[in-house]
């Protein structure tokens, strides 16, 4: 293995380990595109700080997660699971909807830290 190979891969290792271990730490929640044409929870609560929404699509059609006053959007096909990571420190509630279908609506509760 030539040196300078060896060197940055001890490098990003170093890098990488926390950031890795800061991600294992952040929350997560589910967030599920119903059949029925509902978001469940349509109430989601979450502390402030960093987190990640699961996004699971269990409906036969695309759907969109959107937020404007998040500034997230995430397109899902049918069936598909994602996810959006998002540090929010403002506590308050941010609506969200299905952008492909605009009567599915929904919120997010951002709590005070503990």
């Amino acid at each position: 293995m030539r040196p300078w190979l060896a060197v940055l891969m001890v490098a990003l290792a170093g890098w990488l380990a926390p950031v890795a271990a800061a991600r294992a730490d952040m929350p997560v929640y589910t967030l599920t595109f119903k059949a029925d044409g509902t978001f469940e929870p349509a109430r989601l609560e979450v502390p402030a700080g960093r987190f990640k929404i699961v996004l699971v699509n269990e409906s036969t059609e695309a759907v969109e997660f959107e937020s404007l006053p998040l500034r997230k959007e995430k397109v899902l096909g049918p069936g598909v699971t994602s996810f959006v990571v998002l540090s929010l420190s403002r506590p308050g509630e941010y609506p969200f909807f299905d952008d492909f279908h605009p009567q599915v609506k929904g919120t997010l509760v951002v709590l005070p830290k503990p």
